[in-house]
């Protein structure tokens, strides 16, 4: 399935109107069975829709990782992904009511999150990765070079992990969160260490995206936009440095200061 539609619009641009073509994200409604129980609908992107359902399932914990999953079928013509789970946690059973997730912030904030994210979260992050700021400038124009969705659509987020000097996976999708559960389980998919790993992340560092970072187990963020002040604390609860307005020759470094070094 595409991931972009050309859509017929009018413009208006220089002082007069003419019609155009436009290049728009396409959203597509994901229904989530496990062992046949209908879980959830996520708005997303269609690519890469096995990586984002089972790091979506090992994210909120449902499962506790890939080896839970026995199999998962994505039926793209009717918007269905049916997994077999050979476990299912207990404890975030009742939560597991059908619930829809939105495109526009990733899911209800009083559905999943901060009810069971403490137990899923790392108390403190203790990666030994540390990064120069010319590392962190030549990351962010790499992953900047991987972004032609967003520069086609101007509609959908981001999301890379990397190594101190490598960009080793891109994801995006309308949902902020949903990039990084692509991330995520596309990395439990292929036994790719996360723990030794940056995130960079083309939006807001909010709240649920250091939640999702936490969950990943990535000691460092990087983004182009600001951070929340709720982001900020937790960051530095959870000894995730978290760096923002990474701008031609400057960022700021909001918590974790002793993993950004000098030149």
């Amino acid at each position: 399935m595409e991931t972009t539609a050309g859509l017929g619009i009018r413009r208006f641009k220089e002082g007069h109107m003419f019609d155009d073509v436009a290049t728009v994200a396409v959203e597509y409604p994901l229904t989530i069975y496990v062992n046949e129980e209908e879980l959830v609908t996520i708005v997303c992107t269609p690519e890469y829709a096995e990586d984002l359902v089972i790091g979506f399932l090992t994210s909120e914990g449902i499962v506790r990782g890939v080896a839970d999953i026995d199999r998962v079928e994505i039926i793209e013509a009717t918007g269905h992904a049916k997994v077999s789970a050979n476990f299912v946690n207990k404890f975030n059973a009742k939560y597991r009511a059908k619930r829809y997730i939105t495109s526009c912030c990733g899911k209800s904030r009083e559905n999943f999150y901060f009810q069971s994210d403490a137990s899923l979260v790392e108390t403190r992050n203790e990666t030994d990765l540390a990064l120069r700021p010319a590392e962190i400038f030549d990351l962010m124009s790499r992953f900047e070079a991987d972004s032609d969705t967003f520069r086609k659509t101007g509609g959908v987020h981001n999301a890379a992990l990397c190594s101190r000097d490598e960009v080793i996976c891109v994801r995006m999708d309308i949902g902020r969160h949903n990039a990084l559960d692509k991330i995520y389980g596309h990395c439990l998919k292929s036994e790719i260490p996360m723990t030794d790993k940056a995130i960079i992340f083309s939006g807001r560092i909010s709240s649920e995206i250091l939640v999702k970072t936490a969950k990943i187990g990535c000691g460092i963020i990087l983004s182009r936009s600001a951070p929340t002040e709720l982001a900020i604390e937790m960051a530095r609860e959870l000894n995730i440095t978290a760096v923002g307005f990474i701008r031609g020759d400057g960022f700021s470094v909001y918590s974790g200061q002793n993993r950004i070094l000098e030149d």
